[in-house]
């Protein structure tokens, strides 16, 4: 089997970095400090393709392939976890749902303010009391006339303090159950539609992450996304996209902490050598380094199935576990690496570990993508 990049993917990658480098780099300090990405920023990588990555060229979007938007978000959460996160999930569960399950209209009216970076997209679908168990959720949309009517309480949503366009996640049939539930296209410009508290978060601080209340929020019945009743279907298939983001967002964080990690130890003496001499932290990089690329392949076979349009459910999972997991680990040993400086906010190790952490959660937890690996397995034997 040949594992090798197109010229056009080392392209895109290179791209990536150097504007990663040249325009975020200098200030993913002070936007992590003050919580916000400025908007600002947006127009740069939009120019650039990146907020209509999958999307086709014909609807303005770049028409890259997912294993490209995975070099992608791994080359941008590199220098910033937050801006990774916030261009993932614009994408994967933002833009993708519009452009697979949209009609002609749908697509025409929201995927291009989408594409340019003029609305940011998000997915509403974890409420307070209703998070891995999504079965469980109490928004209501009730038909009325050519209108829906919204009403409830989605929590942590991932650019949902930006103001755009919510995939919202509703049950239009209690008495269904999870096949009751259905997906609406909804804009944060529509009356009822309130942007709530932010979550003052551990990691990814400038990452926009709100509640948002839905309070008798009316929206056109052409804003239905699918048919009534689809909403399981919609949520599983764009968040099989999504954790593939994230599987490569945590790979971009665990990158960031060895090449740390590595410049430090060849730096750095203790007892007459070099860190980097000593076997004891040989080993920590090499344990690193292979759970790194262990978690990269897993990643990108995951994106090779969800670019042949193949089945991707268990590979995107095992993906997104062994990935996360990974970066949980990977950041603790180049922090440990570090001493007492990886745990001082003068080098950005410590924020490595906290960003590392939130990708065991979100986008389902590391036990849910277990539960899904196992189900697909059973199913398969």
């Amino acid at each position: 089997m040949k594992i090798e990049f197109t010229e056009d993917q080392l392209c895109i990658r290179q791209m990536v970095r150097d504007v990663m480098e040249k325009e975020v780099l200098p200030h993913v300090e002070t936007w992590e400090s003050n919580e916000l990405i400025p908007k600002e920023i947006f127009p740069t990588f939009a120019e650039l393709g990146l907020f209509g990555m999958v999307i086709p060229e014909t609807y303005g979007g770049a028409g890259i392939d997912y294993i490209s938007s995975c070099l992608v978000i791994e080359e941008i959460a590199r220098i910033s976890a937050s801006l990774a996160i916030t261009i993932s999930v614009h994408n994967s569960v933002g833009c993708y749902p519009v452009f697979k399950y949209g009609t002609d209209t749908q697509k025409q009216k929201y995927l291009l303010p989408l594409i340019k970076g003029e609305k940011i997209g998000c997915f509403a679908i974890t409420e307070p009391n209703a998070g891995s168990d999504v079965a469980a959720i109490k928004t209501k949309a009730v038909k009325d006339g050519d209108t829906y009517i919204l009403n409830g309480t989605k929590a942590w949503v991932t650019n949902g303090g930006f103001g755009g366009i919510a995939i919202i996640q509703a049950i239009t049939d209690p008495a269904a159950g999870p096949k009751g539930i259905s997906s609406f296209i909804v804009d944060s410009d529509s009356k009822g539609f309130i942007i709530s508290k932010k979550e003052d978060k551990m990691g990814i601080r400038a990452s926009a992450t709100n509640e948002i209340i839905l309070e008798d929020c009316r929206i056109p019945s052409e804003n239905l996304l699918g048919k009534e009743g689809m909403g399981m279907r919609i949520a599983l298939d764009a968040l099989d996209g999504g954790r593939i983001g994230v599987a490569a967002q945590a790979i971009g964080i665990s990158v960031a902490a060895v090449e740390k990690a590595c410049e430090y130890a060849k730096a750095r003496t203790s007892f007459g050598q070099n860190l980097a001499d000593h076997q004891a932290i040989q080993f920590m990089l090499a344990d690193a380094a292979t759970k790194i690329e262990s978690a990269r392949l897993l990643t990108l076979k995951a994106a090779y199935l969800k670019d042949n349009n193949l089945r991707c459910a268990k590979e995107a999972a095992m993906a997104k576990l062994f990935a996360s997991e990974a970066s949980i680990d990977v950041t603790y040993k180049a922090l440990q690496i570090f001493g007492a400086y990886g745990y001082s906010k003068e080098f950005p190790l410590e924020r490595y570990s906290r960003d590392a952490r939130v990708t065991t959660i979100y986008e389902g937890t590391s036990e849910i993508q277990r539960i899904v690996i196992a189900r697909e397995i059973l199913k398969a034997l």
